[in-house]
């Protein structure tokens, strides 16, 4: 029986997000615990992809804020002697430059994204949108996590992705 907001990543739990395509995480402590997320210490975790069937919204409670994003995949890294999760990390998609644009200037000014080297590469890649570029922006922490924008853009392709990457911090 449920008695929490927030989801569960055992079986039960993987189901009822794929089912409900909501997800919400409890990181307030800093940390993931495999423990409250139902999951044996041993656990490494579920990959939850959706396979083009839709996306999960998901949210991820911080210590100082929320980080939320759209997504069709989340996964958890971990190892077998850890009681929590190193990262989250889940894919953010756009369809269009100025899509991709817009979730990157969403990212700067939910999380604290350096905003400097943001709009470097935006100038960029405006500049030459058919170009292909892999590139981290430097971490935003306003959330109490560090949250990491890993943009691969290939202008050639009809879906950009934002690989984000949440951690707590060091």
């Amino acid at each position: 029986m449920k008695t929490s907001d927030f989801s569960t990543l055992d079986a039960a739990g993987v189901d009822a997000i794929r089912e409900s395509r909501t997800a919400r995480l409890d990181m307030r402590s800093g940390t993931l615990q495999k423990a409250s997320v139902l999951l044996a210490e041993d656990s490494f975790g579920p990959e939850i992809n959706m396979r083009d069937t839709g996306k999960i919204s998901l949210t991820i409670a911080g210590p100082s804020g929320d980080i939320q994003g759209e997504t069709d995949r989340i996964r958890f890294n971990t190892t077998q002697s850890r009681p929590d999760f190193r990262e989250v990390t889940y894919f953010l998609t756009a369809t269009s430059l100025e899509e991709y644009i817009r979730l990157i200037r969403d990212g700067v000014e939910k999380y604290g994204v350096d905003p400097a080297s943001a709009e470097r590469w935006i100038s960029s890649v405006e500049g030459n949108p058919g170009t292909k570029s892999d590139f981290s922006i430097t971490s935003g922490t306003s959330t109490g996590l560090e949250v990491n924008y890993d943009l691969r853009y290939d202008g050639s392709k009809d879906v950009q992705v934002i690989i984000v990457h949440v951690n707590p911090l060091a």
